[in-house]
């Protein structure tokens, strides 16, 4: 009785740890997408970050003077928020992508 009590115990673990790393590989693909997707309008003006993403919900200078650009989005009930940095000269020159997938 002992020996099958284990025996399941380990099954049920293996497959638990399994499907864990499977998850964990999914997020990693779609994280990977997204941020290949948003540098692309690193070094690109910030017309053309509107032109396809539309008004931003909030823009503020940061600490160093730059523009931040957010945009937010709900999918699944997840808040997704972009953030681009944007320097003197219009361009943007960094992002920061949370939640998104």
């Amino acid at each position: 009785m002992q020996k099958i009590k284990f025996i399941l115990l380990s099954l049920f673990l293996l497959i638990l740890f399994s499907g864990c790393q499977t998850i964990k590989q999914k997020t990693n693909v779609i994280v990977k997408k997204e941020n290949t997707k948003l540098s692309q309008y690193i070094g690109k003006t910030v017309n053309n970050l509107q032109m396809d993403l539309g008004k931003p919900d909030e823009d503020f200078k940061n600490e160093k003077g730059n523009l931040e650009l957010i945009y937010n989005t709900k999918k699944y009930g997840i808040l997704c928020k972009r953030r681009f940095e944007v320097d003197t000269n219009s361009v943007v020159i960094g992002f920061v992508s949370n939640g998104c997938f």
